[in-house]
This record gives structure tokens, C-alpha cells and sequence, in this order.
């Protein structure tokens, strides 16, 4: 694994309405999987915005020090709404194109091979999470930002849809991940973030810090560094439920000014 940064925040702040969503937030992404978890209105999806770019940060800074190449940001928002009417590879046939990429190459990496010639309104909600993520990383972008792959999804299609996010990562690649499913974060984590309250209560390597925190596994690192139970480790997670229930149903002040655009272009409108 490379030593060298894709990115990094340096004193992020996020202000909405007199309300500070994130504060004083430094990040350093790394090659490899960099979970963010928290509380609902933490702030994980302002953060994630920020990252890529979509949103400004009130104060401090954002720099792309490895992120480079034609398309050096993939990113996929709580909702894609992809347009009924085209089959899967035409959805990524349209964006494939921008970006010189083979759409049947991207559903093959996602597992949705054999789903190119199904319309995006009859695949399942599982489905077209893969579906966002291959459209997200299109183009092979060295920065992967997704935020809640495994929303409201079944047990067996929330692990393929964040093992198809954590197989993106490698030497050159960071993939920066938010979810409320702490055993996927065990699974696939190399590093983890912990936001409480708009701040980072602890960010780092995820094995030293479950030693640092005399910590099990993640369930128990949140809960030591949170103060509150953990995230559901089955099916029916409280927090994944619905899509887009964290930030924008929490008490950390975010309005409509910090909602997703009605047409949304994974990767491409949010550069």
C-alpha cells in the first residue's frame, strides 16, 4: 500500500443557518478503505460533500495530492436518481463515454453482468446501489467517495455492495466510505473515522485504535468513543433503514441548501 496521500481536509468547517455541522474536521485520506461512522446528524454526509468538492467548506481547506488522471473523483450521494426508461448499460453507456470507460466492464465489476439489459426501474434497490457504484467509479478515479452503499439493503446485498466499494482500493486508490453497518467496517475497513457532534472523536488505523480503546471490534470503538450503542451488527439496522435519514432528519442544523440537486450526475455534476 502506498505511503502517499490522495487527499486531505485541513480544518474543515461547515456552518448552516448559524448552526456548525462540522468543526475544525482534518482528514487524511489514504490508498486503502477509510470508513466514517457516527451518529445520525453527525455530520458524515457534509463531510463526505466537502470532500469531493460538492459543497464549500466554511473554513479551511481541501487538497487532492494524489487524486490526478481524467476523472480523479468518483462519488456517490445517499440518492441517484437514475432516469426510468434505460436499461443498466445504457445508464453507464451515456457516462462511460465521458470518461473513455466500457460500461460492460463496469457492471462486470460490480457483479451486475448479467443485468446490463435490465431497466434501472426493475432492478432492485440492491441493484441499483451497484449500479451507483459502478457509474462512481467510472473512469478508475484514484479518490472513491460513497456515502451509505449498503442503505436499507438486505444482509446478503449489503456485504456485496460494500465488498464492490472496498475492491476498489489499492495502492493508488482511496476509498472513503460512510455506513452505520458496523461488521462490514471490520470487515473491510483498513481505517476508520469517528465523527461526534460535527468534531472527530477518532480517526485512524482501525486495529491500533481497537487496542488504544481496549476495543473488540468497531461495535465497541464507537460505543467507547461515543458515548452511545453502536449501529446494528444484523439486517435491520435503525440507521440504514431509510436513505438519506442521517444527516438531513439529525439535529446538526442542515437544511435544503445542503440537499442533493434533483438531477444528479454521479462523479461528473459534482465536480
Amino acid at each position: 500500500m502506498s505511503d502517499g496521500l490522495v487527499a486531505s481536509l485541513s480544518g474543515a468547517a461547515r456552518t448552516y443557518g448559524g448552526v456548525r455541522v462540522l468543526d475544525d474536521v482534518s482528514l487524511d485520506v489514504e490508498p486503502g478503505v477509510t470508513a466514517v461512522v457516527g451518529p445520525n446528524g453527525s455530520g458524515k454526509s457534509t463531510l463526505l460533500r466537502v470532500l469531493v468538492g460538492a459543497t464549500e467548506p466554511t473554513a479551511g481547506e481541501v487538497r487532492y495530492t494524489g487524486a490526478t488522471g481524467p476523472k480523479p473523483i468518483g462519488y456517490l450521494p445517499q440518492r441517484v436518481p437514475f432516469r426510468d426508461g434505460f436499461t443498466a448499460r445504457e445508464t453507464l453507456a451515456f457516462y462511460a463515454r465521458l470518461v473513455g470507460d466500457d460500461p460492460d466492464a463496469a457492471l462486470e465489476r460490480v457483479g451486475l453482468g448479467d443485468a446490463g439489459d435490465r431497466h434501472v426501474e426493475a432492478l432492485s434497490g440492491g441493484m441499483r446501489r451497484l449500479l451507483g457504484i459502478a457509474q462512481a467509479v467510472l473512469g478508475d478515479p484514484s479518490l472513491v467517495v460513497l456515502d451509505e452503499p449498503a442503505s436499507g439493503l438486505d444482509p446478503g446485498m449489503r456485504e456485496r455492495a460494500f465488498r464492490a466499494a472496498a475492491n476498489r482500493a489499492d495502492g493508488d486508490t482511496g476509498v472513503v466510505v460512510s455506513s452505520h453497518a458496523l461488521d462490514l467496517v471490520d470487515a473491510h475497513a483498513d481505517r476508520i473515522v469517528i465523527l461526534r457532534r460535527g468534531r472527530v472523536g477518532a480517526a485512524g488505523p482501525l486495529d491500533p485504535l481497537l487496542d488504544e480503546h481496549g476495543a473488540a471490534d468497531a461495535s465497541e470503538l464507537y460505543r467507547a468513543v461515543v458515548g452511545e450503542p453502536g449501529a446494528s451488527r444484523g439486517a435491520a439496522d435503525a440507521g440504514d433503514a431509510t436513505e438519506g435519514d442521517g444527516e438531513r432528519e439529525g439535529s446538526d442544523g442542515e437544511g435544503d441548501e445542503d440537499a442533493e440537486p434533483d438531477v444528479h450526475v454521479t462523479g461528473v455534476s459534482d465536480r
